[in-house]
């Protein structure tokens, strides 16, 4: 089964996958290559345990009202369990030194493991707060403590970005090469309640073409339980500043944020699945989290038993399948969601998750148990790795646009990965501040992503 894994991300904001900070004068905006990480092949079983702590996780990162940072619980974007995972590199401190770490719009904090780290860390690269000339320690608990330093990422630099230099990890969170994550979700979901990196860098009027964070995911082909895939390969670019129009055809369509800004929100409005629309929730129980740090799709029980229901021979899970659903392998699944635009196609190959026996397969949409206040509906790589997206600071939305062919072309093409390296800063901003015009259009951008199966 094949899975597009490359992602392109045009942030005027922020990304997803390894970003190598470039040396590189910064005008319209900024681009850094992704990385995409694969483990060895799996069995049914382990696909099976990797399937219900996906749920397990989802389920605790939005089962409640209060927002919990990604670094607790089992983060499938981090997990070694998972198919595959897209990182980028930072630098913090004075001199920089930099680092590995997830980029995830379902989140706002940027945490590293630090080097008094006990438990979760050994074998990553770890922070240490006497290496750097500028660090500040701000003495409040983050799971370790909260601090302030010099973080710079693709020529841009904050000088004083506050984050979490963590002292303990859930056990298989982080595997090396990755040290952390760089949360693009808004202040208002951070656990630490400072600016994350992008909205400083979005309002500061620091990018020439302020209205993007577009984590732009770009697609690159992996084969699941393949014998012949790296450990580490080429995973697609992120923009800051401006998207990438070799990376899409057409039009980019925007749909406005469904709520104040905290998750990237927007309202599933319509879905088919072989042609037939399905029901929906409407009104709040319509809104979906556009999250790159999720693998798979999650909703309301009631409307997953509808998307399957359209599939003759599909069955619910039972045990750690419980939540997801069987179909049969023979049949090509195609699935189509609209956000109020134009529907968006999920391919038939990233509908389907694995294969479970000789005729059975899993499907990659699954039922999620969301707590009041949390959207019902985790949209995440099995639908991102399909279009080029787009997250606009101001005017706040979310878009979409058609993959171009330079885009699909991508699909399969082996290389080599890019290293991690500091490059030099060509614009600051000072979080706190803000000199952008309030109608200055702040975005980035993604190109067909594949998280795939994180």
């Amino acid at each position: 089964m094949l899975f597009s894994a490359w992602l392109l991300v045009a942030l005027l904001s922020s990304s997803c996958c390894i970003a190598v900070p470039s040396p590189k004068p910064v005008t319209a905006g900024q681009s850094i290559t992704l990385q995409r990480r694969a483990p060895s092949a799996r069995s049914v079983e382990d696909w099976a345990a990797w399937a219900q702590k996906e749920r397990e996780f989802l389920t605790n990162r939005y089962g409640g009202s209060t927002p919990k940072k990604r670094s607790e619980g089992s983060n499938l974007l981090t997990n070694q369990d998972a198919d595959s995972s897209f990182y980028g590199s930072l630098a913090i401190g004075t001199p920089p030194v930099s680092f590995d770490v997830i980029l995830d719009t379902g989140s706002a904090d940027l945490w590293v493991a630090d080097v008094s780290c006990t438990v979760g860390c050994s074998r990553i690269a770890v922070f240490d707060a006497t290496s750097s000339s500028t660090f500040k320690n701000l003495s409040e608990p983050f799971d370790g403590s909260l601090a302030q330093d010099v973080v710079q990422m693709a020529g841009f630099s904050v000088p004083n970005q506050v984050f979490g230099a963590v002292d303990e990890v859930s056990n298989g969170l982080l595997t090396s090469p990755v040290s952390g994550l760089l949360g693009l979700g808004w202040q208002a979901i951070a656990s630490s309640g400072s600016t994350p990196f992008w909205e400083t860098l979005a309002s500061s009027g620091t990018w020439t073409d302020p209205c993007h964070v577009v984590p732009a995911y770009s697609v690159r082909t992996c084969f699941i339980n393949a014998t012949n895939v790296q450990a580490n390969e080429p995973g697609g670019t992120f923009t800051m500043g401006f998207v990438n129009s070799s990376l899409y055809t057409g039009s980019i369509d925007y749909q406005s944020l469904a709520s104040t800004p905290s998750f990237w929100l927007l309202s599933l409005s319509s879905m088919t699945v072989q042609g037939n629309n399905v029901a929906l929730p409407t009104g709040s129980s319509a809104y979906a989290a556009i999250d790159t740090g999720t693998t798979l799709v999650g909703g309301p029980s009631s409307a997953i038993q509808n998307i399957f229901a359209q599939i003759p021979g599909s069955q619910p899970g039972t045990g750690s399948w419980a939540g997801y659903y069987s179909y049969p392998c023979s049949t090509e699944v195609n699935v189509a969601i609209s956000f109020g635009g134009p529907s968006w196609s999920v391919s038939p190959a990233d509908f389907r998750l694995t294969q479970i026996s000789s005729s059975d397969c899993i499907g990659a949409f699954f039922e999620l148990s969301s707590g009041s206040g949390a959207p019902s509906w985790v949209v995440g790589d099995t639908f991102l790795k399909n279009v080029y997206s787009v997250f606009r600071y101001n005017p706040a939305a979310v878009g979409f646009a058609q993959l171009s062919e330079t885009a699909l072309a991508m699909n399969g093409v082996n290389g080599n990965p890019p290293s991690a390296t500091i490059g030099s800063v060509a614009a600051t901003a000072t979080a706190g501040t803000s000199s952008g015009s309030p109608n200055s259009a702040n975005r980035w951008s993604i190109h067909p992503g594949a998280i795939i199966v994180t």
